[in-house]
């Protein structure tokens, strides 16, 4: 059998490309195959008529096949997206709310310090029998 690169001139007849199981007539000397992936091969008239019915019986086998397969691959898709969108709503949930470096301009930061001053009269008391204990201890 003659090898043949694709869009090369070639003479008329059969070629046969086994990637993607494609038979081309080709009409007049001269003309240029197809320009697909793979090599193609000249084959005679006789081998072009048998090899056609068993390419059609071929497609018409495994094209239910390839329709399940896509349909098991976007069902997948779609349950493994399922699984990877509730973790990562877990992981936001769990990352920390104050990140150092970060600027907060909410405004909390002196209401806070306003509450620890007026908040419990006992921390100042503490406060003044600390003092009061380290002046002893001296």
């Amino acid at each position: 059998m003659t090898r043949y690169e694709s869009n090369a001139t070639v003479k008329s007849g059969y070629y046969f490309n086994p990637i993607t199981m494609n038979v081309v007539p080709v009409a007049r000397d001269g003309e240029r195959l197809p320009n697909e992936k793979g090599t193609w091969f000249a084959i005679p008239t006789v081998a072009a008529l048998a090899l056609t019915p068993i390419l059609g019986a071929l497609f018409l086998m495994f094209l239910p096949a390839i329709g399940f397969v896509l349909v098991a691959e976007a069902a997948g898709k779609r349950i493994a997206g399922a699984f990877s969108a509730s973790a990562g709503e877990l992981a936001a949930t769990m990352a920390p709310g104050w990140v150092p470096g970060e600027a907060h301009l909410t405004g909390k930061a002196a209401d806070e310090k306003k509450a620890k001053e007026s908040a419990n009269p006992q921390d100042e008391r503490l406060a003044a029998i600390e003092k009061e204990i380290e002046a002893k201890r001296k």
